[in-house]
């Protein structure tokens, strides 16, 4: 028997929490899986970044809110630079909008904390694998949200939308950065960050280029104007 096939190559975790209790308690159960190995555990998403792009882990064991940032805008930066890497999502939330929005960032799964050990090593190893997991309590309340999505937008594209929000999107669409529009709009940056992050999600993109375009072909103002 080869080494190889009596001591199979162990799944490379990254794992990231700012709760350090949290995450020395993970640190603790993945170091008695033979299987996985945690190459490095983080609380802040610079550094989470910073190591992924050191270290190519084979998953990225991470919750959802950090304290510099949110766990969907780093699994959005690490599927760009690190494609091989997989994030699995850990988070205290029951939020659909949230596991959509995960989900558009390039994530492979969405679970609650409330899962247990075993559940959670059989997640960790599913999606080395390249499965997709979602915990079974959120699974029926975004299939529903994603059907209202799909038929709200065959019976009108910008249905679903805030007034403030279509406002948004008018500035996004003519090509104004989020600076530019907190300005005009007189909101918060961090205000119109979220304003985005939303009119993505009800959009169902991932590029300000997909939503611009998307306000080209369907707003009713623009197309009275051109």
């Amino acid at each position: 028997m080869s080494l190889s096939e009596a001591a199979p190559r162990q799944i490379r975790l990254l794992l990231v929490d700012d709760h350090e209790v949290f995450l020395i308690g993970l640190k603790t159960l993945f170091s008695r899986v033979p299987s996985i190995q945690v190459v490095v555990a983080v609380s802040t998403a610079a550094t989470a970044l910073s190591e992924a792009q050191r270290l190519m882990p084979d998953v990225i064991l991470m919750d959802l809110r950090l304290q510099d940032g949110t766990g969907v805008e780093i699994c959005r930066a690490v599927r760009a630079v690190c494609s091989n890497t997989k994030v699995l999502f850990l988070s205290s939330y029951q939020d659909d909008e949230a596991l959509l929005a995960a989900t558009f960032a390039g994530a492979s799964g969405y679970l609650l904390k409330q899962i247990d050990h075993v559940a959670l090593t059989a997640a960790v190893e599913a999606v080395s694998k390249g499965q997709s997991i979602v915990d079974p309590q959120m699974t029926a309340a975004v299939l529903d949200h994603m059907r209202t999505i799909s038929t709200s937008s065959e019976k009108d594209p910008s249905m679903g939308l805030s007034p403030q929000q279509k406002r948004v999107l008018e500035l996004l669409a003519e090509g104004k950065t989020n600076k530019e529009i907190a300005q005009a709009l007189e909101l918060a940056d961090r205000t119109v960050m979220n304003y985005v992050r939303h009119i993505f999600q009800k959009l169902q993109v991932t590029r300000r280029s997909q939503a611009a375009a998307y306000y080209l072909r369907h707003s009713p103002n623009r197309a009275k104007s051109s």
